[in-house]
């Protein structure tokens, strides 16, 4: 940790944030962010484990009434994003920024956990709080998983929040079942023939081909799923030639496919490889299809959500517990949901229009009064048996 910065006072949430929000770190680099909450689990007396996943760790509350062990997960990485806004607490770090909201989480989950401590003896059960590296595209949540998160003690529910601008703050946006999509990703090489752009007869073009595979991509979706079952296939970068004359010899695509439903995942890359090859051999081309399944859907177990609402109610007023349509988002909370039941909602931070900009923009912020409403949820939660 370093020793010329002030640590900010524990007690206010808001300079938490803004402390987290000025050293950001990137995936799976979390280990200032680490040594901080490290530090202050410790200093709230709960057991730590440090560098669980890599760079995670997890306080554990033992309560002082029998029940279930539950875990509370905050997420601790940044983006590589340059950060446009200009306030006190903007990012120190050039080039990285908390443009998802993960200063807020991580402050949301520190103030539960002194909350937590101070009510042991109404807690039932234990409570695991868990502080997890990597989950912007890394999977650090199943890194942490096979450290040993869910067991020692052994966890029998799990929760997490987002802050989601798309919500007012003092809204709870719930869902049961499919909430957030799964994400996969492809890197399609195309082989083609290069040439003279005068003489396209002699050639075979990789870009014409990549034109109709990534036009027939999108009829997988409108042509071949039922309506009810929502996707995205989406070709998020090409690469191909080096000037206007000249026909390459290769394209390389690079896309992402997410949705919803177990079968429709499983059956993404033979879809997509049919459309492939028919193509390339239509127009003399060779090709090599790399699919890697990333993130699984994020199911919400239907008793867990519903206490959810329950405690949600309680905090902000059952009007104001809302419910979300689902999201094509991904989040990697998906492999303990897929372990253990749990539920994972969304936190309002929207109060006017700085704090509607969307998730990942270079002037993300968060209407700070929306902390308070993620600790007595989180704080709820964790004491709901």
């Amino acid at each position: 940790m370093t020793t010329s910065v002030e640590l900010p006072d524990f007690t206010d949430p808001v300079a938490v944030r803004r402390y987290l929000h000025r050293f950001p770190e990137l995936s799976m680099q979390e280990h200032r962010t680490a040594a901080f909450v490290a530090q202050r689990l410790r200093e709230l007396g709960l057991q730590v484990r440090e560098g669980v996943g890599q760079t995670g760790v997890l306080g554990v509350l033992e309560g002082g009434r029998p029940g279930p062990t539950t875990l509370l997960r905050a997420d601790m990485d940044a983006l590589p994003v340059r950060e446009l806004n200009e306030a006190p607490y903007s990012s120190a770090v050039e080039g990285v920024m908390h443009a998802c909201g993960h200063d807020a989480h991580m402050t949301i989950l520190l103030s539960a956990a002194a909350q937590l401590t101070a009510r042991r003896a109404e807690v039932p059960g234990s409570v695991v709080f868990c502080f997890q590296p990597g989950e912007e595209g890394h999977a650090g949540n199943r890194f942490m998983i096979e450290d040993g998160a869910l067991e020692h003690p052994h966890v029998d529910r799990c929760f997490a929040l987002h802050v989601y601008s798309g919500l007012d703050v003092g809204k709870i946006g719930v869902r049961d079942g499919a909430f957030f999509a799964s994400a996969d990703e492809f890197t399609l090489t195309i082989e083609g023939k290069g040439g003279h752009g005068a003489m396209p007869q002699l050639s075979v073009d990789p870009i014409v081909v990549a034109a109709q595979v990534i036009a027939l991509l999108q009829t997988i979706v409108s042509r071949e799923l039922h309506p009810k079952d929502p996707a995205v296939v989406t070709v998020g970068a090409i690469e191909s030639g080096t000037t206007f004359n000249v026909i390459p010899d290769r394209a390389v695509l690079q896309g992402t496919v997410r949705s919803l439903d177990r079968e429709v995942r499983a059956s993404m890359p033979q879809r997509i490889e049919r459309i492939v090859a028919g193509i390339c051999q239509a127009m003399r081309a060779s090709y090599t299809l790399d699919f890697r399944f990333s993130y699984p859907a994020t199911v919400n177990d239907r008793a867990m959500t519903e206490l959810v609402r329950r405690v949600g109610a309680g905090v902000v007023g059952a009007a104001n517990v809302v419910e979300h349509d689902v999201v094509l988002w991904s989040e990697d909370m998906s492999f303990m949901q897929e372990q253990r039941p749990g539920s994972y909602f969304l936190l309002g931070v929207r109060g006017g229009p700085q704090t509607a900009v969307p998730h990942h923009n270079a002037r993300f912020d968060l209407d700070e009064r929306a902390l308070r409403v993620g600790i007595e949820m989180m704080t709820g939660i964790a004491l709901a048996w």
